[in-house]
């Protein structure tokens, strides 16, 4: 059936209709903005992004989104056209997350990702900020106790832990009523899990390994040690199943690991890489944070680019032979998928972060 489900993936990125690459010629980056951490902008800042993301929450859904995964493999529930522009977004996450997850499209696509997430805030709802990023590694020696948890302000704060006795529902802070769409209707929910490793999936391999050694600045390290020009070793160590990328999507659980609950009603077991969490956003800037970092330390390895296509998760063994994705290969100027949804751009037109229709730095 696995074999089934990886002809079924190659097919659909072989057939895919051809797209115009985006050029970015005609884009000049004079004036980078500057990411921040959550922690170092202003309170007004902060309600100013959590504002824009609900009303992102708010705008009507967009019909030309459409999936390009077969659902056998996505194993996701179809479009809900009564849900939101945000829901939409989530959307796209979901169904493409076989093609964007332990491939070479991982890295330059999420990029890509954050970069949408922030300009549809600024074009769909005013926002006049520039996307922040989440430096979990300050909280990596007690997750569960962080102060990041702690800021319960209905108007800038984050909020914390969900109530298990209410599904783990999170039931302070200005995302406490955030309603969502998938993979059915409810608010977001945070279940903490201090061995997140312990579920069963075909990669997996390290079931004792606590979640905060994941997220540590001694593993964050190891990653940016990886050797200059070599990005599959960048990527490999970067998005290794029980590394740093997973660590704060499976420590926080509910929305931000793709899951629920088993005792909840509406459950659907298993992952469902739903990025419901505005969390998400924030994580993923620091994933791109890292992965800037790295590109920085040595000209070669702004443009340094190696993976696959298609996704190897089926087993252990399958994995460790193509852990960025086997073949079909990609190059620079491959297309990054959107599913109708934005215009279709290059894995090369996002390698740098000041060289195109991106601008920006990080602190």
């Amino acid at each position: 059936m696995f074999a089934d489900k990886l002809l079924t993936i190659i097919l659909g990125f072989l057939g895919s209709a051809p797209a115009v690459p985006f050029s970015s010629d005609k884009y000049t980056c004079t004036k980078p903005a500057v990411r921040r951490e959550w922690r170092s902008i202003s309170t007004e800042d902060k309600a100013e992004w959590i504002r824009a993301v609900h009303c992102l929450s708010h705008q009507p859904h967009d019909p030309a989104l459409t999936p390009s995964v077969d659902p056998s493999v996505s194993l996701i529930p179809p479009v809900n056209a009564s849900s939101s522009y945000y829901d939409d977004i989530v959307y796209l996450h979901m169904d493409l997350n076989t093609r964007v997850h332990w491939t070479g499209q991982f890295l330059p696509w999420h990029r890509w990702f954050i970069h949408t997430f922030e300009k549809s805030l600024k074009e769909k709802c005013g926002y006049t900020g520039v996307a922040p990023y989440w430096n979990w590694t300050i909280d990596a020696p007690n997750f569960y106790e962080s102060s990041w948890w702690k800021d319960s302000d209905p108007v800038s704060g984050l909020g914390g832990w969900g109530d298990p006795n209410n599904d783990y529902r999170v039931p302070d802070g200005a995302l406490s009523n955030f309603q969502i769409s998938y993979p059915g209707p409810h608010t977001i929910r945070r279940n903490f899990t201090l061995y997140p490793f312990q579920v069963p999936f075909p990669i997996f391999s390290k079931p004792q390994k606590l979640g905060n050694a994941s997220i540590s600045a001694y593993e964050v390290n190891a990653v940016l040690d990886a050797p200059a020009g070599d990005f599959k070793a960048f990527q490999v160590a970067f998005e290794a199943p029980e590394g740093s990328h997973s660590g704060p999507h499976a420590l926080t659980g509910g929305d931000l690991a793709g899951t629920c609950p088993e005792t909840v009603p509406d459950c659907i077991p298993g992952f469902t890489w739903t990025p419901n969490d505005p969390l998400f956003y924030l994580h993923h800037a620091m994933v791109d944070k890292i992965w800037y970092d790295w590109q920085s330390r040595d000209p070669i390895n702004v443009r340094s680019f190696d993976g696959g296509s298609v996704q190897q998760t089926g087993s252990l063994d399958a994995y460790k032979q193509y852990p960025n994705g086997g073949p079909p290969y990609l190059s620079l100027e491959s297309i990054m998928p959107t599913d109708g949804m934005f215009p279709e751009v290059t894995i090369g037109d996002v390698m740098d972060t000041t060289g195109g229709f991106l601008c920006y730095v990080y602190e």
